[in-house]
């Protein structure tokens, strides 16, 4: 599971839909209607977070708004009501490595959006983060790939 820190728009369409389709499990895993995943670190900051459910919905309202950007049909009525939500740390070195990690990704899967993004040097973050000096989170499982 990759619940991104960095905004959807920098994925390509693949990336987005896996996006999409995380973003609703780690939902499920929030309510309770999983039994595996519960433990995924990457639902460490929704389950911190004062809110959950309405920070994952708030996530996934994002996607969803990207989704529609681009002139796919995800299915909006997946996500519940969306509310205002008090936004979500994430550091600087977190931000960077998933950056790094994607443009790995594009690297392989799709070099023309990647091409698309050559000068970016820092991303811009999911709408409901916002960044803060700091190292790669403690959570991330990806730091010992890098």
């Amino acid at each position: 599971m990759r619940l991104w820190s960095l905004h959807p728009q920098y994925l390509d369409a693949q990336g987005l839909v896996a996006l999409w389709r995380e973003a609703l499990l780690a939902k499920a895993v929030l309510r309770g209607e999983t039994r595996g995943y519960k433990q995924h670190p990457q639902l460490e900051r929704f389950k911190s977070h004062p809110q959950p459910r309405s920070a994952i919905n708030a996530y996934l309202a994002t996607v969803h708004d990207e989704a529609t950007r681009r002139g796919y049909s995800f299915d909006r009525s997946k996500i519940g009501p969306v509310r205002a939500v008090q936004t979500i740390a994430v550091s600087t070195g977190q931000l960077a490595l998933e950056w790094e990690h994607l443009k790995r990704k594009l690297a392989v899967r799709n070099p023309a959006v990647l091409a698309r993004w050559r000068d970016v040097n820092f991303p811009e973050c999911h709408a409901l983060f916002y960044s803060e000096p700091g190292p790669v989170a403690s959570w991330e499982k990806a730091a010992a790939d890098v």
